[in-house]
């Protein structure tokens, strides 16, 4: 049983158990675990599965042919696509699934595919009945380029699904031998992939996965950072420049412009597609009244691996082939490890928060949650609710202790923010010096938690 997609696997029930024939798109970015999902939901109906390719329509359709060949089916050597679908048509008992993994190739190169294939499941010399699914990695081309694409065959569609990340709780569940501090770093090397998680081995230590699954040329995740910006973008050498550079901590587009010289409108077109495929997003600081002390236009990288490939192989390319995957470890990866990770804490801190709220365990019922990006410094999470209340969170996973005077720092953000303080809490992968022990037993706005409670 795959971990952590019951909803989805829900959405796709209802959309089976429909009367007649329905046309779904299922997408989501590469290693989401699309294909794993389909593939349990087929488990039990009969059906078939394609992948497709890039290629011309001449192509596709003798890969269709060749398809067809493996499955037993005599077939032209170029058929069409009707050809194609009348060999899926036998009648059956049950609906069948018909999945085009990719499909986004096919249509991109074959104008009549979608056409013809909602001429075959509605006017089928059979009663049969399909459940189509679209399957795509290519987010940014199914929610801004697709409809323009198919036309007015956008309107057959029955629906979309988006395979979103999986959450903390499920990493944790993926690699019940890890403790709570090692699946934080995995969290923040992988984020929520499952089809990332699969390329770590479970019983290897976090160093030893890192070594082996990522440095390594060998390594099957040494070259897939890379890959998720080059196979949808061209140009690359100005996107690697664009996310290596935020990766290093630039995330104005000022700094942006001084360190790469690009123009600004340049990097604002270029910040624009990258965000289209969810591998940078913009931080938008939460509205209050200290907007005085909030800064805007700030952009980070937001795919976890992608940002831990550039931060780290991509910023020592000339010594990967010098040293060893040891020593590159040792001298690189090891001493900022914990900065890294500190990048990526908040997400599991507010998962716990959402936790607590959905089960009316805060002062407050929030809902709406953000992040305060202020000039002297971040408030990491902030759930609030329209009456002005909310709940404040600070995430410190890279100091080992967590001070008086860090919390004293904490409070000072919040009043230039403006922000009520009735109820806050500090999470920390450390400890709590005495006096924030002391003052944590004592307030009741205070609470303080600890790695092992996450």
């Amino acid at each position: 049983m795959i971990i952590g997609r019951n909803a989805e696997l829900k959405q796709l029930n209802t959309y089976y158990e429909r009367d007649k024939s329905q046309i779904i798109v299922l997408y989501g970015q590469k290693y989401i675990g699309k294909t794993t999902l389909v593939k349990e939901f087929m488990e039990d109906k009969p059906g078939f599965y394609y992948c497709a390719f890039p290629a011309s329509e001449r192509e596709q359709k003798y890969r269709f042919g060749v398809w067809l060949a493996s499955m037993g089916v005599r077939s032209l050597k170029y058929p069409e696509f009707s050809e194609v679908f009348k060999s899926l048509g036998k009648e059956h008992s049950q609906k069948k699934v018909i999945v085009f993994d990719e499909f986004q190739h096919i249509i991109k190169t074959c104008p009549t595919f979608m056409d013809e294939l909602i001429s075959f499941i509605h006017n089928s010399w059979n009663d049969q009945e399909y459940l189509v699914i679209l399957l795509s990695s290519s987010v940014g081309f199914v929610e801004n380029s697709m409809v323009s694409k198919i036309g007015e065959a956008a309107f057959e569609l029955s629906g979309f699904v988006k395979m979103k990340e999986l959450s903390f709780a499920d990493l944790k569940e993926f690699f019940p031998l890890y403790s709570n501090e090692d699946c934080a770093y995995v969290w923040a090397i992988l984020g929520g992939f499952p089809g990332l998680w699969n390329m770590f081995e479970p019983k290897l230590s976090v160093k030893e996965n890192i070594i082996r699954k990522i440095i390594r040329k060998s390594g099957p995740l040494h070259e897939v950072g890379f890959m998720l910006v080059s196979d949808e973008l061209r140009e690359t050498g100005v996107y690697n420049t664009i996310i290596s550079a935020l990766s290093d901590g630039k995330h104005k587009l000022n700094e942006l412009y001084d360190h790469t010289e690009f123009s600004r409108a340049k990097i604002s077109v270029y910040i624009k597609n990258l965000m289209e495929l969810e591998l940078v997003k913009k931080v938008f600081s939460v509205d209050t009244e200290g907007r005085d002390y909030a800064q805007k236009g700030i952009y980070a990288v937001s795919n976890h691996f992608v940002d831990f490939s550039y931060s780290y192989l991509y910023r020592n390319l000339s010594l990967l082939d010098f040293l060893s995957a040891e020593d590159f470890y040792k001298q690189f990866v090891h001493p900022t490890l914990k900065n890294y990770a500190q990048r990526y804490f908040p997400d599991i801190c507010l998962e716990y928060m959402l936790r607590l709220n959905d089960k009316n365990k805060l002062h407050i019922k929030a809902d709406s949650t953000g992040t305060w990006v202020g000039k002297p410094g971040t408030i990491d999470i902030v759930l609030y609710n329209e009456e002005g209340q909310a709940t404040l969170g600070f995430c410190n996973f890279d100091k080992p202790m967590f001070t008086y005077d860090d919390y004293e720092w904490f409070m000072f953000c919040a009043d230039k923010a403006v922000l009520p303080t009735d109820e806050i809490y500090i999470f920390t992968s450390g400890r709590f010096d005495e006096k924030l022990t002391i003052e944590g037993k004592i307030s009741k706005a205070l609470n303080l938690v600890s790695m092992d409670r996450l």
